[in-house]
């Protein structure tokens, strides 16, 4: 009997790195279960991708405006949930944010000063997740305002990680991880019997681990401004925007999530470091199987009630 080991393959998906590892006693089936996991983010890739012409999400916002697009129902679907996670944060989580001119925000080095609050005001006026017509019999989707655009930056690579988790353990595997850039899922246990041991970035040093979570049948999903951020005037701008008033958010370094589904965590990262301390968390323990822990710019840990960090 083949001793069963992790094999893991990192690739370049969907703009981000993504690392699938899978517990087998052969390396060719665990390959094989690992393409099948890679070939399905690839599909997803397509079908949600803003820089090609003639995806989905594209056809829709060129017709922003015009008319409704007919999408495959799993692009609709996916839509459908997003707005109802609008509905659940008020508004903090929105896929319309595609609506933000980026030469507002580059977040780069030859960014001195912030846009001024009328500029910024202006530019998220077409943020609205109540201007996204659905239409279930149709299954078409409609920007009812022109220059609005949609996109999954907050909820694409958690659904990518688990349809990937899916399809694997379709194939058999009953043991592994689909990490995200952070946003992973995982499942089953490690070769000695153990869960798996995920490590929570510090948010002062991404490189280095802040604490250890040990998980199974769970999805984790950090979102944090130690990777990219602005100082102006010795104040530190993280690169989440507030869609209601359009300026960059302050007061929160990390808020990580744990819940049992990776679209759910990468989904409910943001809306968290948007609405603040008290009422993200508020909001997080009003919720069924699903946790937080915040850092803010302090330095001062915060979690939702059901967690004990060691």
């Amino acid at each position: 009997m083949p001793v069963a080991q992790i094999f893991k393959r990192t690739c370049k998906l969907m703009g981000n790195r993504f690392e699938l590892s899978v517990v087998a006693g052969s390396e060719q089936w665990a390959n094989e279960r690992i393409d099948a996991g890679v070939e399905e983010i690839q599909r997803i890739e397509r079908l949600l991708t803003t820089f090609s012409d003639d995806s989905e999400t594209n056809r829709v916002n060129i017709n922003a405006g015009i008319k409704p697009v007919t999408v495959s129902r799993e692009t609709f679907d996916l839509v459908k949930r997003s707005v109802m996670i609008s509905k659940v944060t008020q508004g903090a989580f929105d896929i319309t944010y595609g609506s933000i001119d980026k030469r507002l925000w580059n977040f780069d080095k030859h960014m001195t000063e912030l846009p001024d609050a009328e500029t910024a005001q202006k530019m998220v006026r077409l943020i609205n997740f109540r201007n996204i017509i659905l239409d279930e019999e149709q299954c078409s989707i409609f920007l009812s305002e022109q220059g609005m655009r949609i996109g999954f930056g907050g909820i694409g690579k958690g659904y990518a990680a688990e349809r990937a988790k899916q399809i694997m353990k379709q194939q058999g595997v009953t043991s592994g991880v689909v990490n995200a850039s952070g946003d992973l899922t995982a499942w089953g246990l490690q070769p000695n019997g153990k869960k798996w041991t995920i490590g929570i970035a510090n948010p002062d040093a991404s490189h280095q681990v802040f604490s250890y979570l040990n998980i199974s049948e769970l999805a984790v999903a950090t979102s944090g401004n130690y990777e990219k951020f602005i100082m102006i005037g010795g104040k530190k701008y993280s690169h989440t925007i507030n869609p209601r008033t359009g300026l960059p958010v302050t007061g929160i370094k990390s808020v990580t999530i744990i819940t049992t589904n990776a679209e759910v965590a990468d989904a409910m990262a943001t809306p968290v470091t948007i609405m603040g301390v008290k009422a993200g968390l508020d909001m997080i323990n009003q919720m069924k199987d699903i946790e937080a822990i915040v850092i803010d710019d302090h330095d001062r840990l915060y979690t939702s009630k059901n967690i004990n960090i060691k």
